[in-house]
């Protein structure tokens, strides 16, 4: 048989190639921003995505508190938390998680952590995700590029 053989690449720990990326926040919409941060971090736009290891990029992400939610969502979005003791279900809005201290950093993670798989990987990957409230960071040392989150869908 006259064919090209095709070879699936499977990435590893120590193949994976991770890079520092920073996204700034302004004025973004929360969701839209998390699903595409989330697919970074995952690395699901690289060509060599293996589901099941962190060959996600590094992700920085800058100017926190500028994030935006459209319509009423900042007072009707309710976000549950659990105790694991009878009646310790909390209710939070993201106006309530806003106004605490680093309010906007535990908003994004939150967020974020949502949107990826419920296993021992996704608290790996959360791992790579930094966040920081105002334009400065102290990751220059690892060089990060800026890419425009608008351009990934």
């Amino acid at each position: 048989m006259d064919t090209l053989s095709q070879k699936t690449v499977n990435v590893n720990k120590v193949t994976a190639t991770k890079e520092w990326v920073v996204v700034d926040a302004s004025d973004q919409v929360l969701g839209r921003l998390c699903t595409k941060v989330a697919k970074l971090l995952r690395g699901k736009y690289k060509p060599n995505f293996t589901p099941h290891v962190d060959c996600g990029d590094n992700v920085i992400i800058v100017n926190a508190e500028k994030i935006v939610l459209t319509g009423s969502k900042m007072t009707d979005r309710e976000y549950l938390r659990y105790s694991g003791y009878p009646g310790g279900q909390k209710v939070s809005t993201p106006a309530e998680i806003l106004a605490k201290k680093n309010g906007a950093e535990k908003l994004l993670r939150k967020v974020v952590k949502g949107m990826l798989p419920k296993n021992k990987l996704a608290r790996q990957i959360l791992d790579n995700l930094y966040i920081y409230e105002g334009p400065e960071h102290k990751h220059q040392a690892q060089s990060p590029k800026t890419i425009d989150i608008n351009q990934y869908k």
